[in-house]
């Protein structure tokens, strides 16, 4: 018999005063009410728009009685990354990028970072009004078991791998400039640049994602299944895999983002169906991004290079890299301007044969963030390169919008799925319960961008995928 989800949430009613007050109302104001040396323009008060909007949404989500997950991290991020710190940034009158053309681009970017969430919104409304999923009869991908000790034994050995080429556990432990440095030596980047971040990013890959995939799928054999708890079988390999995943996948080593998605990933496949945890991990997400987030970046640097964190305003933390999304964005269009043009999908093409090497494609496309970066005249690596960014910047302002109402659909349908696989089909070998969480938790990294930098773990993150899902209904494979 199939479980019923509550139309409503049951903390809904009490939590939603103070919750809606506090995300629409009081943070935007008191951020607003800042003093500060910015100027109070029409940028500012479209970043107060882009805040609120984003509020609303993200409190119809954290509210709704349907975990929706994608949609869920999509609000989240949009609303800190894209509404809140822009405006901080507005009020201070400081980026933490530098925005090279005039002011008149930021007020673009930001017109058309709320029609992109304006356009998602419509994406997510029209999958609502799409027959039932209920009514199609598919094959269910489920967890081939054999196939799955075969992922374990590729997750140990890749992660022993990556471990013993950067000289054992205790350097994940130091700091992710230490962790980059060594990585360089043990790839040859500095002697083939191309060739070495291409070993680097398959390297640090194949040691993280089948590790944390592997993990999961075993976690959510153990959290559904009372036999698989008593069996030394399933135990053992993850007990072994817990302790991996603390050494490769931890925050000091990580960046942030890559360790938000192991954790977020986590937390739903333990907890599949409480509305209570994904309320409060979307709530606590905006807690945690504005007090932790920004002090977490001394782990970038070893002792010499780390950098004290500054505190003249409580707006200081949002002033940070991590949030120049918008920035960026500004920059892309300065950068078309300039002569540069759309490139009409090459970039979305480039991320997505990201494993075609540039020997046999020679107009290979650039990493975006690094190609507006190299327009600007930094040889900085870890600029951020956000989707509507990418979106504009192949297809331009109607392109862009389009592709938004697509990626809304795509979000809605998913959540929709989701909620219904994972309700009516509590199996451990369910395969939806698992990448949904992950595909949630990665899409803080997609939104973020840039999608060149983030398609090589998706692309490894598919090959574990296909090696331990089927589609066939065998009795003798499935996880029991």
């Amino acid at each position: 018999m199939a479980l019923q989800v509550p139309s409503r949430a049951v903390l809904s009613r009490p939590l939603s005063v103070p919750l809606i007050g506090g995300v629409v109302g009081i943070l935007p104001l008191a951020v607003a009410a800042q003093p500060g040396e910015g100027l109070r323009d029409t940028t500012y008060w479209l970043q107060l728009v882009v805040a609120c909007y984003a509020g609303v949404r993200l409190c119809a989500m954290v509210l709704s009685g349907r975990r929706r997950l994608v949609q869920g991290a999509f609000w989240l991020f949009s609303y800190l990354a894209m509404g809140i710190a822009p405006l901080a940034q507005s009020v201070l009158g400081r980026d933490p990028t530098p925005v090279l053309g005039p002011r008149g681009d930021t007020e673009l970017a930001t017109a058309l970072v709320l029609c992109g969430m304006a356009a998602f919104d419509l994406g997510a409304l029209l999958a609502r009004h799409r027959p039932s999923l209920r009514t199609r009869r598919r094959p269910a991908a489920t967890v081939h078991r054999q196939r799955l000790y075969l992922l374990v034994a590729l997750a140990y050995a890749a992660s022993a791998l990556l471990i013993v080429q950067l000289g054992g556990p205790a350097v994940f432990f130091t700091s992710r400039q230490e962790i980059s440095t060594t990585l360089d030596e043990a790839t040859g980047a500095g002697a083939s640049e191309s060739g070495g971040e291409a070993g680097n990013a398959l390297l640090r890959g194949f040691g993280t994602v089948p590790a944390m995939l592997a993990l999961l799928f075993l976690t959510r054999w153990l959290v559904t299944s009372r036999s698989a708890r008593r069996r030394s079988a399933v135990l053992l390999p993850w007990a072994g895999l817990l302790v991996v995943n603390t050494i490769v996948n931890n925050p000091i080593s990580n960046p942030r983002y890559w360790f938000l998605t192991v954790l977020f990933a986590l937390l739903f496949t333990v907890f599949p169906r409480s509305p209570v945890m994904y309320r409060a991990a979307l709530a606590l997400g905006v807690v945690i991004a504005l007090l932790v987030f920004p002090f977490t970046d001394r782990f970038r640097y070893d002792e010499d290079g780390r950098r004290p964190v500054e505190t003249d305003s409580l707006l200081e933390p949002l002033v940070v890299k991590d949030y120049d999304q918008v920035n960026m964005f500004a920059n892309t269009i300065t950068f078309e301007a300039d002569g540069n043009n759309h490139t009409y999908g090459q970039q979305i093409a480039g991320a997505a044969l990201f494993f075609v090497p540039r020997s046999m494609w020679e107009g290979k496309p650039q990493d975006t963030g690094f190609l507006v970066g190299g327009w600007m005249g930094t040889s900085s690596a870890n600029l951020s390169s956000p989707l509507w960014a990418e979106l504009w910047l192949d297809f331009g302002a109607l392109g862009m919008t389009v592709a938004f109402v697509g990626v809304g659909y795509a979000a809605g349908r998913t959540d929709r799925r989701y909620v219904q696989r994972t309700v009516d089909d509590p199996s451990p070998g369910n395969v939806l319960a698992v990448v949904v969480p992950v595909l949630a938790g990665y899409s803080f990294i997609l939104l973020r961008g840039s999608l060149l930098q983030a398609s090589g773990r998706i692309g490894i993150a598919v090959l574990c995928l296909l090696l331990v899902t089927t589609l066939r209904d065998n009795p003798r494979a499935q996880l029991r």
